[in-house]
């Protein structure tokens, strides 16, 4: 067997529906598959998705105080009076500042931004920056992604005579600042159709309606935020991601274009990929490691070499910020495993000081992956007594609803279920981190804990071309709620396998079912090549694409996890080294099997543990072998040892190594020919010297000297002939005996046949009969008697 890394949860096809879009829309089986088994499920439904022309924007106004936003900025424009951006240092923050200058820009207004500083303000409005705005005549703040629990510095605003409209996407809290005006999809009375837009998104809406029309070369920079803040890639938002990317392989953004040429990106080549590892990263990079200004002046710029120094600028940002997260990283690692292990912790809180705040989320996510639990990581601040932290989640834990219920130690937060930010003091970090972890053991079973992969559909061979892969791809852009699809492939053999790369820690295969074939590649899956057997059925999850190379277009998986549910076996044969048998074989779960005591000393030389010893059938059916792997070290005395070691039981692998010091399956196993010339050679001789003579008579007659002492032997058994001092010489009136009777020569047969059956048959034979004793289907007559 070999386990998956993951839970493979395999939706099931409503085949009458996946039929139905097939035929309507006369696409593969496999895409209409896909599409029902993620909801899309309808005809209509399934046009709307893949064909954008039949796609459009929501009325902006359907959003509450849409038209007192309007009227307030018209006037503002109007009066000349300065309007203030608000925004935020992510990528969704820094692209909605973007986009709401742009368009204010464009309308003539009096504006300028804002983005508070990650280290020494934090996230969110505060109240010295709106202080310092009203000092210098600003009227209107508009922010952007950001501004939903400003309860206090709403009415810091109202004080000082200031105008606030907030445009935000996060989680509304029980309570709403005391604004202007409040630009939000999620609101309680809130009748826009779709509620998950990014704060960009939010953004865009304003500018639609600020223009009264679709701002189409907006739409690149709204795609950035969009991607970015992993917002549901559903709905209007797909859209946006959609038209954005199209836009950006055309782009003329001079900051776009110096990013994209720095990364060596070209511009056909863009995908929701690029945005999400190639600009994302970037643009939150500046406000990661400092100010976020450089990354929106980067978008708003017209100079050719300002965008090139900015780029370059925010490109070794991101080369810094990669260097400070693996530091971090490491730490964190080390911190939860000699401190807060996952054993004891269905929710990790782990923090420390000097870890840079501004990277301690993507560090939080780099923890989830590894340990596969809810985690808050914070960075102290001693001076200050403060924690600043992000958190990520798992699924079943919805953050934002379990970090509300700790409002009283948490006096700024907010995010979502999955991502989440806040401060707090010090000294409720351990009660935050009991409260959670109580709220974790409520929610959150055993099987909750384990990572699960949703994988769409499971697929066959022969389903899988270039034509049905890059009809797939029609589903792009993906991302959350409609992410790249994964497929499973399900106990397909394999043709070839190899390991790959530098270190040889990537793994290449080669699948095949009935003459149909597929290449598969498994970045970091090298390691598993010693733990699948070339005969077994392997079953894969990966995603479909297209290998293009040398002007050659082939079908490819890139495969994520492999798994084997049938028990293996591992042909180890012919190694002679048997210092290797430790690196070769996992040591747990494994149990080393010793036949003959008499090598147990040589073994035990090479570090393998707890040699069992096995020495009768008695023993061998009394070892417990279930989903255990099983190493055989040597032979064993009888073929019904074996049987009975194995037999009806459930082991995870086998390893055959079967050593003997020296085979006798190459010496002469002498015919009823050899004994009839030696027993007539005998009776012409009347005696003959052993000692002396037996060598001479084994090269006259093409024999081994083995083979003369062991028909002698054999004679003697049979009281054929009497040995005296090296002499033999036969004995008179002696009833005739079977050569079968004599206990030499059943030995050597049983050895000779042992090897023959254990040693010397093929893989496939020898697999072939442990296949039969494990499942208990024939008898071990019959199932020998199929491969001997």
């Amino acid at each position: 067997m070999l386990k998956s890394r993951t839970r493979w949860v395999v939706k099931e096809t409503d085949q009458l529906k996946a039929e139905e879009l097939a035929v309507a829309l006369n696409i593969a089986p496999l895409t209409a598959s896909l599409l029902v088994n993620r909801g899309i499920d309808t005809v209509e439904d399934a046009r709307y998705f893949l064909f954008e022309e039949n796609q459009s924007f929501h009325d902006p106004y359907l959003l509450k105080d849409m038209d007192k936003l309007v009227d307030r900025v018209k006037q503002a424009i109007e009066h000349q009076e300065p309007i203030l951006i608000f925004g935020d240092y992510d990528a969704d923050g820094v692209s909605s500042t973007t986009v709401m200058m742009r368009v204010l820009v464009d309308l003539g207004a009096n504006v300028d931004f804002y983005i508070p500083n990650r280290f020494t303000e934090g996230y969110g409005p505060n109240e010295p920056a709106f202080r310092h705005a009203a000092e210098n005549g600003v009227k209107l703040i508009i922010t952007v992604d950001t501004g939903i629990s400003a309860l206090h510095e709403a009415d810091v605003a109202k004080e000082l005579g200031l105008d606030l409209i907030i445009t935000d996407h996060h989680e509304p809290g029980p309570k709403l600042p005391n604004a202007y005006a409040i630009i939000h999809p999620k609101l309680e009375d809130s009748v826009y159709p779709f509620r998950d837009l990014a704060g960009v998104g939010v953004a865009f809406k304003v500018a639609h309606a600020l223009y009264g029309f679709v701002p189409e070369e907006l739409l690149e920079i709204a795609s950035i935020g969009t991607i970015a803040d992993l917002v549901s890639l559903t709905g209007e938002n797909r859209l946006i991601a959609k038209k954005g990317i199209q836009q950006m392989k055309r782009t003329e953004n001079l900051g776009l274009k110096a990013l994209l040429s720095m990364t060596k990106t070209e511009l056909p080549s863009i995908s929701e990929e690029t945005v999400g590892f190639v600009i994302g990263p970037r643009i939150n990079a500046a406000g990661r490691l400092g100010s976020a200004d450089p990354a929106v002046q980067l978008l708003l710029t017209n100079d050719r070499d300002e965008a090139m120094m900015l780029a370059e600028e925010i490109d070794g940002l991101n080369k810094e910020r990669q260097t400070l997260v693996a530091s971090i990283a490491e730490e964190a690692i080390a911190e939860v495993e000699n401190h807060y292990p996952i054993k004891d912790n269905h929710v990790l809180v782990i923090g420390k000081e000097g870890w840079n705040p501004g990277v301690i989320g993507i560090v939080a996510s780099r923890l989830v992956e590894k340990f596969y639990r809810p985690t808050i990581v914070l960075s102290f601040d001693k001076e200050k007594g403060l924690a600043k932290g992000s958190a990520r989640s798992i699924q079943g834990f919805d953050l934002f609803k379990n970090l509300s219920t700790c409002r009283d130690i948490l006096p700024h937060f907010g995010g979502h279920p999955m991502a989440a930010g806040m401060t707090l003091n010090l000294e409720d970090v351990d009660t935050l981190r009991q409260r959670l972890n109580a709220l974790g053991v409520e929610q959150l079973t055993e099987s909750d804990l384990i990572p699960v992969t949703q994988v769409d559909l499971e697929v066959s061979l022969g389903e899988i071309n270039l034509d049905s892969i890059a009809e797939m791809g029609q589903l792009a852009p993906y991302g959350v709620d409609n992410p790249k699809p994964k497929v499973l492939i399900k106990e397909t053999q394999i043709s070839s396998m190899r390991k790959i790369g530098a270190n040889q820690n990537h793994l290449k295969v080669t699948l095949t079912n009935e003459g149909t074939s597929l290449d598969g590649i498994g970045f970091g899956l090298g390691p598993l090549h010693e733990e699948i057997s070339p005969i077994s059925a392997l079953s894969a999850i990966g995603e479909l694409s297209i290998n293009e190379w040398n002007n050659m277009r082939k079908p490819q998986i890139f495969l994520q996890d492999l798994a084997v549910h049938s028990w293996q076996l591992f042909d180890i044969r012919g190694l002679r080294r048997h210092d290797k048998l430790a690196e070769m074989i996992p040591i747990e779960d494994t149990k080393w099997i010793l036949f003959d005591h008499g090598n147990e000393a040589m073994f035990q030389r090479y570090g393998l543990g707890n040699l069992l010893k096995v020495e009768n059938e008695e023993a061998a059916t009394q070892t417990e072998i279930k989903h255990k792997n099983i190493v055989l070290l040597d032979l064993p005395p009888s073929m019904e040892v074996l049987e009975k070691l194995v037999s009806g039981k459930q082991p995870a692998r086998i390893y055959v190594h079967f050593h003997k010091e020296n085979s006798d399956f190459f010496s002469t196993m002498p015919t009823r020919e050899h004994f009839k010339w030696y027993y007539a050679f005998l009776a012409k001789r009347g005696s003959f010297d052993l000692k002396r003579h037996g060598e001479e008579l084994a090269k006259y007659r093409g024999w081994t000297k083995e083979t003369v002492e062991f028909m002698s032997q054999v004679f003697f058994d049979l009281e054929f002939v009497k040995i005296d001092n090296g002499f033999i010489s036969l004995e008179k009136n002696v009833p005739k005996r079977d050569l079968s009777e004599s206990k030499t020569y059943q030995k050597k047969q049983a050895t000779f046949t042992l090897e023959n059956e254990l040693l010397y048959s093929s893989f496939e034979q020898l697999k072939s009969w442990f296949d039969q004793v494990i499942q208990g289907s024939v008898q071990n007559e019959e199932a020998i008697s199929t491969w001997i």
